[in-house]
């Protein structure tokens, strides 16, 4: 049986668009209270019934949820344009070593606008 199981985190940060047209709303600092999708993917194993633990999950995604809650997301070392696009394929940077079963992650920085980020091929 194949399943795809997700675990939400949450955090608090500020950003500006630097590449956003002067004038732009984006381009003066602002925050968000970001919403974090993350979806693994595989087969179950018939010994166990269960595809992983959605323990091991939290405890994978703690320390990227720590890196950013609470910050500006300028500051931090590859977010310097953190545009949802970018913040997205950041956390998959940082998830993927250690969810090897990673398959997407759904940044959503307002109720109605979100990026979906699933790797590269």
């Amino acid at each position: 049986m194949r399943v795809s199981l997700s675990k939400t985190f949450t955090f608090e940060a500020a950003h500006w668009l630097p590449t956003f047209p002067e004038g732009h709303k984006c381009r003066r600092m602002h925050g968000h209270s970001f919403k974090v999708d993350v979806l693994v993917e595989g087969e179950v194993p018939e010994e166990t019934g269960f595809l992983m633990d959605f323990g091991d999950m939290r405890k994978a995604i703690a320390p990227v949820e720590d890196a950013l809650d609470h910050r500006c997301l300028n500051d931090i070392e590859g977010l310097e344009n953190p545009t949802a696009e970018m913040l997205s394929r950041w956390i998959w940077d940082q998830l993927a070593p250690g969810l090897p079963l990673l398959r997407e992650v759904n940044v959503r920085e307002t109720c109605t606008s979100a990026c979906i980020y699933r790797g590269e091929d």
